[in-house]
């Protein structure tokens, strides 16, 4: 996932009504009223959100008959996970060098009783 889209992804994410929306998208495929009606927004407001969603991969939209449900695209968030993944790691493997240097210096500062004995 290139910059540019991993940043439209975040953007996207970055609205509470948008990340609602994508939470009760895990449950299943909605229609646009049924997202629209726990907020105080028009469905034209409620549109617009979808569209930013849409824009960022998060989700589409197919038409069934007269029904055109939103439909979560999950593959988005693997590419998330993999993003967020590589800076976990390279943060847990500063945290375990700092905890061996800090073992070190508390070795130091406390020698073993061997140590004393020489």
């Amino acid at each position: 996932m290139d910059d540019d889209r991993l940043s439209q992804v975040f953007a996207a994410l970055a609205d509470p009504i948008r990340r609602d929306m994508v939470a009760r998208l895990t449950d299943g495929d909605a229609g646009v009223g049924e997202l629209a009606e726990p907020y105080a927004v028009s469905l034209q407001a409620v549109s617009k959100h979808l569209k930013v969603l849409e824009e960022a991969g998060l989700v589409s939209r197919r038409r069934e008959a007269q029904r055109r449900p939103v439909h979560l695209e999950a593959e988005v968030f693997d590419l998330m996970t993999k993003w967020l993944e590589r800076y976990r790691r390279r943060a847990e493997e500063r945290f375990q060098r700092l905890d061996a240097v800090l073992d070190e210096l508390q070795q130091d500062q406390h020698p073993t009783r061997e140590e004393d004995a020489s």
